[in-house]
């Protein structure tokens, strides 16, 4: 028997898991972490999109 997470539930993991491993290793790239949480959450493109603003956001403020 499967759980089903909230699809909002998932983003907040992925932005989490991002956060992690760029603390972890500063010099990998966003677009990798991006498709790495993407894949490992198996979020939707327009989650994936919805995460990619938020760090690039975060990146320029």
């Amino acid at each position: 028997m499967s759980t089903l997470i909230p699809q909002g539930e998932l983003v907040r993991k992925a932005a989490a898991y991002i956060t992690e491993q760029r603390a972890c290793d500063p010099g990998k790239s966003l677009a990798l972490l991006l498709d790495e949480a993407g894949m490992r959450f198996n979020l939707t493109p327009l989650d994936a999109q919805a995460l990619e603003r938020l760090f690039r956001t975060e990146a320029q403020g």
